[in-house]
């Protein structure tokens, strides 16, 4: 597929230069939709039936292989959708936290393949088509689609808004698998985009940067997303500085190994969020 230049193409680049597991591709606006094994589109996700069937057969044969045991239908639901949304996000945030521009990606414009060997996050193909928001004296200002909006605060409101955009029909083409509705959706999508920025701003060398700025973009009060970014420090093994946050969801990871909940979890204890790494998407 090719790969043509728009405001969003260094931001991916260099996304998948930090995350090598996900591959990132732009379509242009005649280049096909990809398709074939292991391409599904958010369209397809949104719209629930066969192909989302298909999408968490992946995740329910995977519990069966890591942990000899079928996870419940909610659970794998869940699974299914973090693991969507966890790069989906990226697609919205990373191009906002390096180069201040915000992609409006309609759910027809995104489609993803986690079975790609050697990408364990897998690859998503994304057709920046549909116009972005930036800040007065980019350069990308005067590319077509570019939407100037008058300063940061106007800028996360498109952030926020983007990604709702992209997520609200796929939640509700999950949301009666997972048995969740409104408010309990919209909190996983909040620990998404916070861990999903959260994580590769620690491969970039931005974690602080990058705590300061999900903070002001989720402070708890912006609908439909529910609760914030609620970061705090812990002191490390070495007395170190160690960031850590609770989850707003819950992954329910935990159905599946009760003594092992991951580390932004509310039942993991302040020491073991000392020795647990940041969950990855995987």
């Amino acid at each position: 597929m090719p790969v043509p230049r728009s405001a969003t193409t260094d931001a991916y680049i260099r996304l998948t230069e930090v995350l090598p597991s996900l591959a990132v591709t732009e379509l242009g606006p005649t280049d096909p939709t990809p398709s074939g094994p292991g391409w599904v589109s958010a369209a397809e996700l949104a719209a629930g039936g066969t192909p989302l069937d298909a999408f968490l057969a992946w995740d329910d044969e995977q519990v069966q292989r890591d942990y000899d045991q079928r996870a419940r239908p909610d659970v794998t639901a869940g699974f299914g959708l973090h693991r969507y949304t966890w790069p989906a996000c990226l697609l919205i945030t990373a191009p906002w936290f390096l180069h201040r521009r915000v992609p409006r990606l309609p759910v027809t414009h995104v489609s993803y393949d986690r079975t790609a060997p050697g990408l364990p996050i897998g690859r998503m193909a994304v057709r920046p088509t549909a116009g972005f928001a930036c800040l007065p004296g980019d350069p990308a200002a005067d590319l077509p689609g570019a939407r100037v909006v008058p300063d940061e605060e106007a800028l996360r409101a498109e952030v926020r808004s983007a990604v709702a955009e992209h997520l609200e029909p796929v939640l509700a083409g999950f949301g009666p698998r997972m048995r969740r509705r409104g408010r309990a959706l919209w909190g996983m999508v909040t620990d998404e985009i916070v861990e999903s920025l959260w994580y590769v701003a620690q491969l970039l060398g931005e974690e602080e940067r990058a705590m300061r700025e999900l903070e002001l973009l989720l402070p708890g009060s912006t609908k439909p997303y529910a609760g914030s970014a609620a970061f705090r420090v812990l002191t490390g093994p070495d007395g170190e500085p160690l960031a850590t946050r609770e989850r707003v969801s819950c992954c329910m990871f935990y159905t599946l190994r009760p003594e092992d909940a991951c580390a932004t979890c509310p039942r993991t204890c302040e020491a073991e969020r000392v020795s647990k790494p940041l969950a990855t998407a995987s």
